[in-house]
C-alpha cells in the first residue's frame, strides 16, 4: 500500500544496509526510528492502520536483508532507557545488552557477565534466547517479566514460563504469522562483588573477541546441532575461507560468514546453502540458521 500523506517521523526509500552489522540490505520502503517504548507502539499502530507489514529492526546484528529490501515499515528500535533497582533491571527493548550488561557489573549484580560482548539489543536478545559460549549461558534464564504488544493490539505482560526458551528461540520467535513486538523487559539477578564481576567481564570480552573474527558479519551464521558446533563441522568439509563473489567463510571461524565489501544477500545465501548441503551429504545433519533471513 502506498501512504499518500506520511505520518510524522517516517521516511521513504532508506538503505537497510547502513543499520546491519553485515552491512547488506536493500531499501526500506518506509523507515521510522523509534527513541522511546510509545514512539514504538505508535510506529506498529501505524503500520497495522495502513495495512503495511512491518519489522522491527534492533542493533541490526544476526539479520540477513534481501538485496531487494523490505516492501513495508522498517521500525528502527532505539528505545534505550533503562534503569536498575535493587536487584532488577527494567529495560525497554531497544536498550542495548552489552551497556546493560556493564552497568549490572558496576553494580556488582550477577547473572549477565557471561553474555558480556554479545551485541544487539536486549529485545533481539528475548527473542532469540542469546547466548554464550555454547549452551553454558542464555538470556532467559534471568528473566522475570516482558511486556509485549500482542497483534490485537493490547499490551499484555508474560513471565519466563510463557516464553518458553529454548537453545537460541523463545516462543515469540517460535509463532507463525504476526508476532507481539517486545516493548520492556525485567531481568532478575544476584548479589555478587563487583571487583570478580569487573575481572570475570574483561576475561570473557578478552576470550571473545579473540575467536570473533574481523570484519562485516552477523554473527554466528547456523546454531550449534547436539552433536557438534556448527564451526567445526562447516571446517571438516572444507570450506573455511570458500569465497562466493564478495561474501567468503571465515578462515578464523568457519561458522562466521564475511562481507568483503559489496557483499549481497543473494551471496550469502548460495554460501548458506552450500555449507547445508555439504555438512548434511558428510554428517547427515541439517543445520539451521541461527541469523534471521528477511
Amino acid at each position: 500500500m502506498r501512504i499518500k500523506k506520511l505520518p510524522p517521523g517516517i521516511k521513504k526509500n532508506i538503505l537497510l544496509k547502513n543499520y546491519t552489522t553485515f552491512k547488506i540490505g536493500g531499501p526500506a520502503k518506509y523507515f521510522f526510528v523509534a527513541k522511546t517504548k510509545e514512539d514504538l507502539i505508535k510506529a506498529v499502530i501505524t503500520a497495522k492502520k495502513f495495512n503495511l507489514p512491518f519489522f522491527i529492526l534492533g542493533g541490526g546484528s544476526n539479520v540477513l536483508i534481501s538485496d531487494n529490501g523490505f516492501n513495508g515499515l522498517v521500525i528502527k528500535n532505539e528505545a534505550r532507557n533503562f534503569k536498575i533497582e535493587k536487584e532488577r533491571v527494567v529495560a525497554v527493548s531497544g536498550a542495548i545488552l552489552d551497556k546493560i550488561i556493564d552497568r549490572t557489573v558496576e553494580k556488582g549484580l550477577i547473572g549477565l557477565e557471561k553474555g558480556s560482548g554479545i551485541p544487539g539489543t536486549i529485545g533481539g536478545a528475548i527473542y532469540g534466547n542469546a547466548g554464550w559460549p555454547r549452551g553454558k549461558w542464555a538470556i532467559g534464564d534471568w528473566v522475570e517479566e516482558v511486556e509485549l504488544l500482542m497483534p490485537n493490539g493490547k499490551i499484555k505482560k508474560v513471565v519466563k514460563k510463557w516464553l518458553s526458551f529454548g537453545y537460541r528461540n523463545s516462543r515469540i520467535k517460535m509463532i507463525k504469522g504476526e508476532k507481539p513486538v517486545i516493548l520492556e523487559v525485567v531481568l532478575k539477578l544476584k548479589k555478587g562483588k563487583v571487583g570478580e564481576l569487573i575481572k570475570k567481564r574483561r576475561e570473557i570480552l578478552k576470550r571473545r573477541f579473540q575467536k570473533i573474527p574481523a570484519g562485516f558479519s552477523a554473527g554466528s551464521t547456523f546454531k550449534n546441532p547436539p552433536q557438534k558446533p556448527a564451526g567445526f563441522l562447516i571446517e571438516k568439509c572444507g570450506l573455511k575461507g570458500k569465497r562466493i563473489g564478495n561474501v567468503k567463510i571465515s578462515e578464523k571461524h568457519a561458522n562466521f560468514v564475511i562481507n568483503l565489501g559489496g557483499g549481497k544477500a543473494k551471496e550469502i545465501r548460495k554460501l548458506i546453502n552450500l555449507v547445508k548441503k555439504m555438512v548434511e551429504k558428510r554428517f547427515k545433519i541439517v543445520l539451521e540458521e541461527e541469523i534471521e533471513l528477511l
